[in-house]
């Protein structure tokens, strides 16, 4: 599919989680210590809005049930061999691009 450009940097500071939608799909973008990590949005226990969940260090909490997940490669922390999935980014000047393929 290649990159598609789903934020600007400055929506998305460092320590921070937000929604967005990149080609009709809802992924998730995650700043840990300036690195940004995209992953889906759907929690796998009830489809929660991973992007609207508490992002502590490199994990972030569903709001719906507490689920957790680590932002850098889309595993459950309470079961590594569940996971959602995780997408290669790209920062381009001041614009984050995910490669969804």
């Amino acid at each position: 599919m290649g990159f598609e450009k789903a934020s600007s940097l400055a929506e998305i500071p460092e320590g921070s989680i937000k929604e967005v939608q990149v080609a009709g799909q809802p992924i998730a973008l995650a700043n840990v210590a300036g690195t940004v990590y995209a992953i889906s949005n759907t929690c796998l226990h009830r489809g929660g809005p991973l992007g609207e969940g508490q992002l502590e260090g490199k994990v972030v909490t569903c709001p719906w049930h507490g689920w957790q997940y680590d932002v850098t490669n889309g595993t459950v922390v309470q079961n590594p061999a569940a996971a959602v999935d995780c997408y290669h980014t790209e920062v381009r000047g001041e614009d984050i691009f995910i490669d969804l393929g």
